[in-house]
């Protein structure tokens, strides 16, 4: 398994300012590429605490590329439907190429009901909107000339500069939540497929991997299928240490998730089946039961690396993990300790990754 960060931030400037908060996950950035991890992940959101600090995570993995030297970049990730295709396919492989060709890139539907409205995008179509601009900027990436004409978007004839790096296209990553339509559509598209297992139990999430996986070997593509997880994580000096210093960063990041999903109370949308009560379904958990279905991974090194092998067995084996180690507008020190107890003391005794 390979092990990359994954950030969102899910603060304000009344619990961490923005300069605070782009030092600190700089600097974790940063001791990621020099302890040997494979990724650095930002998503992108609007307007307010959860993920508002990142609008452009291009823009972040930009910092990132010039104050690291071999650690792979990802989106994870942008949201399709607030962009043109062209638009994407053009910053991305400029980000491919300040970076060198270490841009991976992440796609997801976004799902907050106030960001659709600000933007004036309809939610019913979003899935439509979201395929659709997917598959038409890894043909901008892969082709030159190319002509597209959807209810979205239409154009003729265009060839988007910079090319990317990497050919014939920077890897696609696609986040997936509860839809199994969503699973086997990534695997008839031989995308990677990466999964966040908040909400949703790790045996039902084990099925949905199967499925992509299934109709993945199924499309007969030449390569592997790929999974990587993102969670949670702090490390501390012991268990009893680690739910002490986690637990009410885990509130704090659990109350923000929430207030962001209230709009979900009365708002329903036939492209988003099931999503209508989310924030009272996040307001139900608590640290303790957040820890305890696997999706946050707290304690001291050995149990860490116990429990890391735990998760990966219980989503039916994935390829690496992405660990959010910015979450609950920690304290940039919090976090750095963190990191280094999990660089010196648990990815040692975790199963090496065989490639990145």
């Amino acid at each position: 398994m390979f092990h990359g960060l994954s950030l969102l931030p899910d603060c304000s400037p009344a619990t961490k300012p923005p300069d605070e908060y782009f030092r600190d996950v700089l600097l974790l950035s940063r001791l990621a590429d020099q302890g040997g991890m494979s990724h650095v992940k930002m998503t992108e959101h609007y307007l307010g605490a959860y993920g508002g600090y990142c609008p452009s995570p291009l823009a972040f993995l930009s910092a990132v590329a010039a104050a690291t030297s071999r650690i792979r970049l990802m989106t994870g990730c942008v949201l399709p439907v607030f962009h043109h295709p062209v638009q994407l396919a053009s910053e991305t492989a400029m980000v491919d190429a300040i970076s060198g060709g270490r841009l991976d890139v992440g796609f997801a539907r976004a799902y907050l009901p106030q960001e659709f409205a600000t933007f004036q995008v309809p939610m019913d179509g979003s899935r439509e909107r979201f395929t659709a601009t997917v598959e038409t900027v890894v043909r901008l990436w892969r082709e030159e000339n190319v002509t597209a004409d959807t209810p979205f978007f239409r154009f003729r004839d265009v060839t988007t500069l910079p090319r990317p790096v990497q050919r014939p296209h920077p890897p696609v990553w696609i986040a997936a939540v509860r839809s199994r339509e969503s699973f086997a559509w990534i695997g008839e598209q031989g995308h990677n497929l990466l999964v966040t297992p908040a909400l949703t139990p790790l045996a039902e999430m084990s099925d949905h991997i199967a499925v992509y996986r299934e109709t993945h070997a199924d499309a007969g593509h030449p390569h592997p299928p790929r999974v990587v997880a993102s969670l949670p994580l702090y490390v501390g000096d012991s268990d009893e240490e680690a739910r002490r210093t986690a637990d009410p960063l885990l509130r704090a990041y659990l109350d923000v998730w929430a207030a962001a999903t209230d709009a979900w109370v009365s708002a329903a949308s036939d492209d988003y089946r099931g999503y209508t009560g989310m924030s009272r379904a996040i307001r139900a958990l608590d640290p303790v039961s957040f820890r305890t279905m696997g999706s946050a991974v707290v304690g001291a090194p050995a149990t860490v690396a116990e429990r890391v092998q735990q998760i990966a067995s219980g989503l039916g084996g994935v390829d690496g993990f992405l660990w959010q180690m910015d979450f609950g507008a920690v304290p940039g020190e919090v976090a750095v300790a963190s990191l280094e107890r999990f660089l010196d003391k648990v990815l040692p005794a975790l199963p090496a990754a065989a490639g990145s």
